[in-house]
Order: C-alpha cells, then structure tokens, then sequence
C-alpha cells in the first residue's frame, strides 16, 4: 500500500513557499521609497542622508551575500532560510519601532544581512528541490514571478501604509509576514542532511575579506554621488574594497577550504552569467530612474500616478517570468533565451525612451514598458537558470551568493553611472524640464546600448547550455 505524500514531498506548497518569500523581500524593496518624504521628517534626516535608508539595507545585502551562500553550503538551506526570515522579521519590527535615525539605518543593515542569507538560501532550495531542466524553470518562473507582483504592489501598498497608518507600517507589514514563513518552513522544507563538524576548516580569512571588500565597493557606489567620488567615502571605498577583493582571490587560491571555490570563477557559464546580471541590473536600475524622473520631476506626476503607470510594465514582467520564460527555456535553451531576453530588454527601454515628448504620458510610454516588461521577465528568469546550470548540489549556495552579489554591485554601480550620465549637463540653479529630459533621454540611451551589450556577451555561454525539453 503506498503512502501518500506528506506536505514536504509535494512542490508545490514548498514553491508557494519560496515564491512567498521572494515577494516578501521584493515587497519591501519599492514599499520604502514611498515613505521616504515621511520617514525623512519624523526622524530628523536631511535630503542627503535619507537615502542611508536605502542604502543601509543595500550595503548589509551586498557585502554579506557570499558569506550567506557560503553558509548555505555548510549548513543547509532550511536552517538559512528560518534565519534569514527571523533576522529579516525582528530588524523590520526594530525599524517600525526607530526613533531616531540613527537606530533605522542600523534596522535596515540588519535587514540586509537577513535578505543576504535568505536570497542563496532560496535559490538553493530551488536548484536542490526541482531537476535542471523544464521543473527548475517553471519554479524560477514562478519565483520571479512574485519579484515582480512585489515590486507592483509595494509602491501602493507603500502609498495607503503611510498615507492611511504611518510610516512605521511600511516596517511593521513585513513581521507577520516574515514569521508566518518561517513557521510554514518548519512544515513544508525537508531537513537540512546531519553532518559532522558542518563548520570544521570554514574559511575565516576569506570571510572576512569577502564581507569587508563587497561592503565597501557597495559602500562606494552607494555613498559617492552624495559624498563626491574625490573623497574617502567615495573613490577610497572603492580602491579599498577592489583591493580586499584582489587579496581575497589570492586568499582563496591557498585555502583547502575556500570560501569560493576558484573553479567556479573559472567556468564560462557562471563568470558569463555574473558579467551578464550585473548589466541586468544595473540597466534596470538606470531604465527605473529614468522613467520615475520623467514621470514626476518633468511630467509632475503625483507618487500614486507614477505607481499605476508602472504597472503595465510590471504586470507584463510578471506573466512572462511565469508562463514565456520557462517554455523559452524549454524550446531554446540558456544561451538563446537569455541573450534574446537581453536584446529584447534593451529594445524595450529604446522603444520608451522614444515616448517620452515633454508633453507625452501613460499612453506614449506603454508599448516600450510591454515590450521590456515581456524581455526582461524574460532575461530575469533566464539568468538565474543560467547561474544554477551544471553546478554541484553542494555549492549551489555559493553559486547563487556570487549571482546575487554580482546583481547587487551592478545595480549600486549602473544607478550612480546612469544619474550621472543624466545630470552631467544640469547647472547648480533649477533645471527646465526640457533640460532635465535630455538629461534623461542620454542616459536612458545608453541604457539600451548597455544592455544589448549583454546580449552578446551571453552568447558566450556555452551551446550545452541547452534546454533539456525541445
């Protein structure tokens, strides 16, 4: 008589899961914008500084990503995952809770570094939990899926939050959220595998050199445009952190042990996959800012305004990851899904760059947001199939952490390249709105041409990078 399937034997309830956290972390990403203005006032920042509640979360996310999924690795992604949901849940109840800016800006590190143990330990639970192939890419489709509701909702949810209950709710939304996970982790993910001395020869020093460096080459691109690229804060963050990072890959060519493994630097398809994420993101960071500066700086577009004209972009995004890209990948394979999702995603951002007149809108802006919310849905999912391929179940973690990192100092670097592009003719006294359009226009440009180049580099991917369902 066969036994019938208990909840961690089924995919589904375990990919819900999965999905659920995803938009979780996505959620909270957009939801903070909104709050700024709000958050700025009642807790004494200035207009500089309170982007320090972005970037405090930026700089525990990127810096503590390749020791997260390194952790993954020794000790299992469920033990991960509840600890990241945990860390993730109390740092939002402390945020909620801030009264001055000071203990918000340590909230949100905090956060971060739950976010850096929570993402590899995701990702690995789905490259563990579902076979290379047409599984693994419906339930990447349907995580990248919930990235994108996330990223919808949050600018409204952000919006009724503060307008309706406070500030502090944008912080507060996210403890039951985050618990209610964690406890359905307990049922629905198996056991991490008993193991011996799971930390026995861990990679102390290189630890340590990957968390210093990655946080100071985030600190850098996060903190330069404010603190001028001159000052220690700016270019000395970055030498330092470049340097950490040079010493880190001597560190880890010695190790027995390594942090990372230097083999997986040396394969073409996850070196390929990094290069190719970090122009994703940084493209994608670069396309958000232009059309947010269009939208309310030059159009005057009201925050709930611009919210709903992004959601023709986000609501296409989010039916390609879940339903286009897992058949691309199936018919195509790694290697051509992504590169056309690249070249797609750069044709989208052309195609609404050319809608934005002076005196254009919803309408002139939404065949360029169809097409790169289908491309980059697309790309996105694409990306991290190709960041999983062919790598051993037990350094996934890691595999997943370099991803992740590469994405983050993407993002940090293509925003502070791509403001500048956009503000470099702009005098000290108020910009017109035409000026600060052609501003935009040139950066949104070089977005596209950005991102076109990462359609040929990954066609550098190997051809047996191929989809296993034809």
């Amino acid at each position: 008589m066969s036994r019938a399937p208990s909840r961690r034997d089924r995919p589904g309830p375990k990919l819900a899961l999965l999905a659920f956290t995803q938009l979780i972390v996505a959620l909270d990403y957009n939801i903070v914008y909104v709050a700024l203005p709000d958050i700025g006032a009642a807790l004494g920042f200035s207009a500089q500084s309170v982007q320090w509640v972005v970037s405090a979360y930026a700089i525990g996310l990127g810096g503590l990503l390749l020791l997260g999924g390194r952790i993954v690795d020794k000790l299992g992604p469920r033990g991960v995952f509840v600890t990241g949901l945990a860390l993730y849940g109390v740092a939002s109840l402390a945020g909620g809770l801030a009264t001055h800016a000071g203990l918000l800006i340590a909230a949100r590190a905090v956060q971060g570094a739950g976010g850096a143990l929570l993402t590899p330990a995701t990702l690995a639970l789905i490259y563990r939990g579902f076979a290379e192939g047409p599984l693994r890419n419906r339930a990447l489709g349907a995580w990248g899926m919930a990235g994108s509701a996330g990223l919808a909702a949050g600018s409204l949810l952000g919006g009724v939050l503060t307008s309706y209950l406070g500030w502090e709710w944008v912080f507060f939304v996210n403890v039951p959220l985050a618990a209610g996970a964690a406890l359905a982790a307990l049922r629905l993910l198996p056991a991490d595998p008993r193991r011996s001395s799971r930390l026995a020869g861990f990679d102390v020093p290189g630890a340590v050199l990957a968390t210093a460096g990655a946080t100071l080459l985030v600190l850098g691109l996060a903190g330069g445009p404010e603190a001028g690229w001159a000052t220690v804060r700016g270019a000395g963050s970055l030498v330092a952190g470049a340097a950490l990072l040079g010493l880190l890959l001597l560190v880890e060519s010695r190790s027995r042990d390594p942090l990372i493994p230097l083999r997986l630097l040396r394969q073409r398809g996850l070196a390929t996959t990094m290069a190719v994420i970090a122009i994703f993101q940084a493209t994608l960071g670069g396309g958000y800012y232009v059309l947010t500066s269009y939208l309310q700086p030059v159009l005057g577009y009201s925050a709930l305004q611009a919210g709903l004209t992004f959601l023709p972009l986000t609501l296409v995004c989010m039916a390609a990851a879940m339903k286009a890209a897992p058949v691309l990948l199936g018919r195509w394979g790694i290697r051509t899904t992504l590169s056309a999702g690249m070249f797609g995603t750069g044709l989208g951002i052309a195609v609404l760059i050319a809608g934005t007149p002076i005196d254009g809108g919803f309408w002139t802006l939404l065949p360029g947001s169809v097409i790169w919310g289908f491309f980059g849905g697309v790309a996105f999912v694409a990306l991290f199939a190709a960041a999983g391929a062919g790598v051993a179940s037990q350094e996934q973690g890691v595999a997943s952490g370099l991803a992740s990192t590469a994405k983050e100092v993407g993002g940090a670097m293509g925003l502070a390249v791509f403001v500048a592009v956009a503000t470099a003719g702009l005098t000290a006294a108020p910009a017109s709105p035409p000026q600060v359009l052609s501003g935009l226009q040139a950066a949104a440009w070089a977005a596209a041409a950005v991102t076109a180049l990462g359609g040929l580099i990954a066609l550098l991917l190997k051809p047996s990078q191929e989809g296993t369902s034809r």
